[in-house]
């Protein structure tokens, strides 16, 4: 078989400077078609070969990254583009992250020309609408549209919760508030918690985490643990994400739980309607990779009409990957 490489775009997202924030391998195999006089529509790299979604998924866990994006041209006439997302361990059907930042490699590439106020990426959702902001340099912001959100029933069982994240079963009832799952396209446990210490205490016990699991009747669990304790910033919330079961231990920064989070301190009116349209979730501190997280939130506490999640993004660097280099045999 013919050897070929794959370009990829390194970045670190929700954060305005190297080494924070969240990683991300972005592979354009897309270009703009230059036919004279007329648009310039997406097409495939001339140079790229297809790759099979086997290949994908082996590629993002060589990087080894929360998540790897393939950008394609469009596979349907109301979005600009179609955006593959993959875990270690598995395809996923949106995220934010990997939204924010791929719309960063493609606005670097010169795919999404400067200044153009939007894009519509199609996910495995559907559509999704993705608002930029320029300034001088370059693409300043990003922000992605997400599903309105759904919220499960209140869990009653706070002490397997707590055996499971290693915290003492009263910093979750003191909150006042329900551990509770929430989706605004992928559902996450949200676990509120008295103070930011106990946060940064918290460490994943996988025994624990099977026994919730069980006790909830599913296969695996997403979990986002915050603290909404003042602190003297402008954060609204301190905030972890635990996800073995997508392949990653522990997350710096999850705009696809980020929609669900503003949802959930809204509908439980941890945040006032007026302030809804700034909420800021600062995670990945306890990793070292500070991340900040923009959410608006609009509707009612009982009718959230509309989720947004957006951030900065910054280039780290490039590369490529040989997807069938062959180790040279030893002369016999």
């Amino acid at each position: 078989m013919t050897a070929f490489s794959l370009r990829y775009l390194h970045l670190d997202v929700f954060t305005d400077h190297v080494f924070g924030g969240n990683q991300l391998a972005v592979f354009p195999l897309v270009t703009r078609g230059r036919e004279p006089g007329g648009p310039e529509p997406l097409q495939l790299l001339p140079t790229v070969e297809v790759p099979s979604t086997e290949l994908m998924q082996a590629i993002t866990r060589e990087m080894a990254y929360s998540e790897s994006t393939f950008v394609f041209p469009p596979e349907r006439p109301d979005t600009d583009v179609r955006v593959r997302i993959f875990t270690p361990a598995k395809e996923l059907p949106m995220a934010g992250h990997p939204t924010v930042g791929t719309a960063f490699a493609l606005a670097h590439d010169g795919v999404i020309p400067a200044g153009q106020p939007s894009i519509v990426f199609g996910l495995g959702v559907g559509p999704v609408p993705v608002t930029l902001r320029w300034a001088d340099d370059g693409l300043a912001f990003a922000e992605m549209t997400q599903l309105r959100p759904t919220f499960g029933p209140p869990i009653a069982a706070l002490d397997v919760v707590a055996e499971a994240l290693g915290v003492a079963e009263g910093d979750i009832r003191s909150t006042g508030v329900p551990v509770q799952e929430v989706s605004c396209g992928i559902p996450f446990l949200m676990v509120p918690l008295a103070s930011r210490a106990a946060v940064d205490a918290a460490a994943l016990d996988r025994g624990g985490l099977v026994r919730l699991c069980r006790a909830l009747g599913v296969a695996q669990v997403e979990v986002f643990l915050f603290s909404t304790e003042p602190a003297g910033d402008d954060t609204t919330a301190y905030s972890r994400m635990f996800a073995p079961g997508m392949g990653v231990a522990e997350d710096p920064a999850t705009g696809a739980a980020s929609g669900p989070l503003g949802s959930y301190l809204v509908k439980h009116r941890l945040v006032a309607p007026a302030e809804a349209d700034r909420i800021v979730s600062l995670q990945g501190v306890k990793m070292g990779r500070p991340s900040r997280i923009h959410i608006a939130i609009e509707g009612t506490p009982d009718d959230i009409t509309r989720v947004r999640v957006g951030g900065s993004a910054v280039m780290v660097g490039e590369g490529s990957v040989d997807c069938q280099a062959r180790r040279p045999r030893l002369a016999t």
